[in-house]
């Protein structure tokens, strides 16, 4: 632990997440809020909190002007950007319900989330995503404005009604932003899971559920206004939301808008972030990239990083007290000059923690960027959980688990092996959905996480299993894909998988090939890459079984994939084979490759 943040904004005296907003105002009006790129002038600029606080009081007026009443529901379409802040801020002052939407969902999606949630104003990027999902929500008797942030082509004409550009909606002044005496556990926010069966449903969280969450994080993971956080994990998302939004308001800390995905490397080097939560699809990705890169140095280099990481990895666990001194310390500063840093100075040179969540990470992966010298923290929570259970600190990181419950948040282990909770971030329930809420959370006050996991003698929480997606073979055996599928995922030629075999007699897998080596690959095997038939290939489908093979051979005897089904087409949210958050929907998929999947026991293999 660091020394205490004097900055830190207490809960009592943020009593909701818009006091919080305008306790930080009152602290620090000239530190740095936000870093943001300008598309049009194709440059970063900065502003403080002070000017975030005149921009949040003329978005507060303009909401002022419709006819919305405190408990009514507002809906955000928008990338990260200060202007996502500026409405939240705006609409939450105001009493508003907020109901956060992905960017890339599909059209038909938000229309059932805004008629669900009986959503009045929408705001969304632009006009051409406006457009493009006009069709859809057409028939909304709740929706009586959308506002378009930025206006590339011209509004159609039947459009006038409710439409509105937000450069002509907004006014030039607001009035000033006091603070408002409201309830902390009144409904701030909707925010819907996107499940991977069934419709989403409306999770419902109150002031009082993010603030304590975003708190009892800093009581684990201390944060300065020094610090700068890099933001690329969509705010729709409840952990960049709670973790990456509300919590630097709170510790007064910088944060700046990566622009997307393909363009994070050079965001790192600009925004140098001190900070960054993820997914582990971008530190699988990072990983993978070392990992080519390394093919083509020298056996010298690739020894020096082998060496490197080894002896970074046991330098790791001697600072966390779990091994004693040993000679390879005295080389570990050398090492990292020559290798490490050089890695880390293309993460921007300044990061001195990552958190992953939103999914687990391969234990492999964590070692590497451990090893490397970034203190990577595994932590764990649902969206119903505001959305932070567990993380690890700083001084006591397990890789392999998800890490020590926060402070407040009380968990057990229940039949079955399920993990329990009880936090001060449990939602207030399911939106119109008192059935779901009834199963999710038991009378005693327990919320049944789904997930299967134990608590070892250190009070580390290791997520073992889910219960809803253990396959069971014909011969009633029970088996966990996802940590088979974490496995092979590390295979640079595999972009995705998903293990199958439920109710048939051995395990089979389903493998998106990595597009960016298919050509490379179909040449080596002498075959057309652009022909189907060519993923029918003997050779190719032998070749693929062995790597997946090397990829579980520290797994347990059941672990035995015998027959693959090789694919191109990725799984994505267009598609509607991923959800939002990237999770695989494993009915949609089965469904769609129903005849690979039958392929895979059609000869009376055993």
């Amino acid at each position: 632990m660091g020394q205490w943040n004097e900055d830190l904004i207490p809960l009592e005296q943020a009593g909701t997440l818009d006091g919080l907003f305008y306790q930080r105002v009152k602290r620090t009006p000239d530190g740095i809020a936000y870093r943001n790129y300008d598309r049009e002038h194709k440059q970063w600029y900065e502003l403080t909190w002070g000017d975030m606080e005149r921009q949040v009081a003329c978005w507060r007026q303009a909401l002022s002007g419709e006819a919305l009443e405190s408990g009514d529901r507002v809906a955000i379409l928008l990338r990260n950007c200060p202007e996502w802040v500026m409405f939240d801020q705006a609409a939450l002052s105001l009493g508003l319900v907020v109901v956060p939407l992905y960017t890339d969902d599909r059209a038909e999606a938000i229309a059932y989330i805004l008629r669900d949630a009986a959503v009045k104003l929408l705001l969304v990027q632009d006009t051409g995503r406006w457009n493009r999902m006009q069709e859809a929500v057409s028939d909304l008797p709740s929706l009586q404005r959308v506002i378009v942030l930025e206006s590339k082509t011209p509004l159609k004409p039947e459009d006038e009604e409710i439409v509105r550009e937000a450069k002509r909606w907004l006014p030039a002044k607001g009035e000033p932003l006091v603070q408002r005496r409201a309830d902390p556990n009144s409904l701030a926010s909707i925010v819907y899971t996107s499940g991977t069966t069934g419709k989403p449903k409306g999770v419902m969280l109150s002031h009082r559920n993010m603030l304590s969450i975003a708190h009892a994080s800093l009581t684990v993971v201390d944060c300065y206004t020094q610090d700068s956080f890099l933001s690329f994990l969509p705010l729709s998302h409840t952990l960049e939301r709670t973790a990456g939004y509300y919590l630097p308001v709170m510790a007064g800390s910088t944060v700046g808008f990566a622009r997307s995905v393909p363009q994070l490397a050079e965001d790192l080097q600009t925004i140098k972030p001190t900070a960054i939560i993820a997914v582990p699809r971008i530190f699988e990705r990072v990983y993978a990239r070392v990992q080519e890169q390394l093919k083509n140095k020298s056996a010298i280099a690739r020894m020096l990083f082998s060496l490197a990481l080894k002896v970074g990895f046991k330098e790791f666990e001697y600072r966390m007290g779990r091994r004693g001194w040993f000679p390879g310390l005295l080389i570990h500063p050398l090492l990292h000059k020559l290798v490490s840093g050089k890695i880390l100075d293309k993460l921007g040179g300044r990061l001195r923690v990552a958190v992953s969540g939103g999914a687990a990470i391969s234990p492999e992966i964590a070692r590497v960027f451990l090893g490397l010298g970034l203190p990577m923290l595994q932590g764990y929570g649902l969206t119903e959980t505001s959305p932070v259970i567990s993380v690890n600190p700083l001084d006591n990181i397990k890789p392999e688990s998800v890490g020590l419950a926060l402070r407040g948040v009380e968990v057990k282990i229940g039949d079955d092996d399920e993990l329990l909770v009880k936090t001060p971030g449990m939602m207030l329930g399911y939106w119109n959905n008192h059935a779901a809420t009834a199963a999710m959370i038991d009378r005693d006050g327990w919320l049944h996480t789904g997930d299967q996991a134990r608590i070892d003698e250190d009070a580390h929480i290791h997520i073992t299993g889910r219960i809803k997606d253990i396959l069971v073979l014909s011969n009633g055996e029970k088996i966990p894909p996802s940590d088979m599928e974490m496995a092979i995922a590390l295979d640079p030629m595999v972009e995705q998988v998903m293990v199958v075999g439920e109710g048939k007699p051995y395990l089979g897998a389903l493998v998106v090939l990595n597009p960016d080596l298919w050509n490379g690959l179909a040449l080596e095997y002498e075959l057309d890459p652009s022909s189907d038939g060519s993923l029918q290939n003997d050779r190719l489908e032998s070749e693929v079984l062995k790597r997946i093979r090397s990829k579980l051979k520290d797994f347990p005897g059941y672990a035995k994939i015998r027959r693959v089904s090789l694919l191109l087409e990725p799984w994505t949210i267009e598609n509607g084979l991923l959800t939002p958050t990237l999770k695989v929907k494993r009915p949609k998929v089965l469904e769609h490759h129903r005849e690979a999947v039958n392929s895979l026991y059609d000869d009376g293999l055993v």
